[in-house]
């Protein structure tokens, strides 16, 4: 199913003719509206008119969460506070929050970019949509909950309420179709599991983002659910969950390149990478008129392909994300991302992918701890089980990331079960200077 059928199908040559067009509308409202932008610019030497297709993309200066922060709160908008009517913000990271305002046709291009990604998951007019995420300051609630009013779904804002009220809502309201993390969707299936009603829900498929997640843990949830769960991303600083999302043949993410120019960059140089080629995702915005960013850094490293989708799409797909540039743990001199301690968990028969990992160093050495959360059907008194239990998680992790790690075994539900993006990670090495 398409929302925007032409769009969504413009052969590449027009698509690329189209960006480059509105690429150079939005390095001129920038340059001459933002004095931050004016001033990178400058200093590269460019000047909007040496902007004259996607091809020069390349000579613009980068933007960072650094940028966001110097000029907090408004000092990247480039139109009036007096002529935007949102303002969102990031759901959490040190620091000044990064600050996204919007103009009222900013709005509608993300409520478009919104319905483009749920109809592309098969959510209709005849659905009944839940929104898990949460309603505030973080973009995925009302992102996804103007996407689906757009397309005509019965939407129900059901952020911030109690699992057990959120399952009831499911099966009493037959609810079809439900837009939260990965994490807290895993939560409501074991909870409806402990409940003795997991087989009332009437849920057919999923829309899940912000936060990484494997191809493993999708397996569970479509198992688990008998759903078919869909990959949505978005970044606030870009306008929120609608940038890109899964199609039915589930390859990859299709970007809307109408309104997103993407780029992989070697995340330690800046060089654009070869296509195909892993590297950190770059994403410029084309279309917005309150704070459109220019080849902003994402920090996920990730791949993209471009040929043309089965599902006949022909936006380039967004693959997998390994990781982030700016998450990756260096323990013991090995690389080591929290997605693999996630599909190792996956792999081991008695565990849930809830973890925690805490890195420390003591005596100048690396420590490397994992809190892992055990099954309700799987968890024991028997001490000789738990610990076979730890010593089996432990040579798998060992297996996969090459480190001996301190397996803690925790409680069912010991662990954090958010709505939001759930914290994985406390490296307590960044205290130390």
């Amino acid at each position: 199913m398409f929302w925007n059928e032409e769009m969504e199908t413009m052969p590449r040559e027009q698509l690329k003719e189209l960006q480059g067009e509105r690429l150079k509308k939005t390095v001129e409202l920038v340059y001459n509206n933002v004095e931050h932008y004016r001033e990178k610019m400058d200093a590269a030497g460019v000047k909007p008119e040496d902007i004259k297709s996607v091809e020069d993309l390349s000579k613009l200066p980068f933007t960072t969460y650094h940028d966001l922060a110097d000029v907090y709160p408004f000092g990247m908008a480039s139109a009036p506070v007096s002529e935007c009517v949102r303002l969102q913000a990031s759901s959490g990271t040190t620091g000044k929050p990064k600050i996204s305002i919007y103009t009222r046709t900013d709005l509608d291009v993300w409520t478009e970019c919104s319905a483009r990604c749920l109809t592309m998951g098969g959510l209709t007019k005849d659905d009944i949509l839940m929104v898990g995420y949460g309603y505030h300051l973080f973009t995925g609630g009302l992102g996804a909950h103007q996407g689906g009013e757009a397309i005509g779904a019965l939407v129900i804002p059901m952020g911030g309420q109690a699992t057990t009220k959120i399952i009831d809502f499911l099966i009493d309201m037959k609810v079809t179709a439900i837009a939260c993390t990965p994490s807290y969707l895993l939560h409501v299936a074991e909870v409806a599991e402990e409940m003795g009603v997991i087989d009332k829900l009437s849920l057919r498929i999923s829309f899940n983002g912000a936060e990484p997640w494997t191809n493993e843990m999708r397996q569970r949830l479509d198992s688990k659910l008998h759903i078919k769960t869909f990959d949505i991303y978005g970044l606030t600083e870009l306008c929120g969950p609608g940038v890109a999302d899964d199609c039915e043949y589930r390859t990859g993410l299709h970007i809307w390149e109408d309104h997103f120019i993407p780029e992989i960059i070697d995340p330690n140089t800046g060089e654009v990478l070869p296509e195909g080629s892993t590297g950190e995702l770059v994403i410029t915005s084309i279309t917005r008129d309150g704070m459109p960013l220019i080849r902003y850094r994402t920090r996920d490293l990730t791949h993209l392909e471009y040929e043309k989708c089965k599902c006949g799409r022909t936006h380039a797909r967004i693959q997998r994300f390994v990781g982030r540039s700016d998450d990756m743990l260096i323990i013991k001199g090995v690389n080591v991302f929290p997605t693999q301690v996630e599909a190792v968990l996956l792999t081991v028969p008695g565990t849930t992918p809830n973890y925690f990992i805490t890195v420390d160093r003591v005596d100048e050495q690396d420590t490397f701890q994992i809190e892992v959360e055990i099954e309700e059907s799987y968890y024991s008194d028997d001490a000789a089980k738990m610990e076979a239990l730890r010593a089996e998680i432990k040579k798998a992790i060992k297996g996969v990331i090459g480190l001996n790690a301190k397996i803690v075994l925790v409680y069912p539900n010991g662990l954090e079960h958010g709505m939001g993006k759930t914290k994985h990670v406390l490296d307590k090495r960044k205290l130390f200077g």
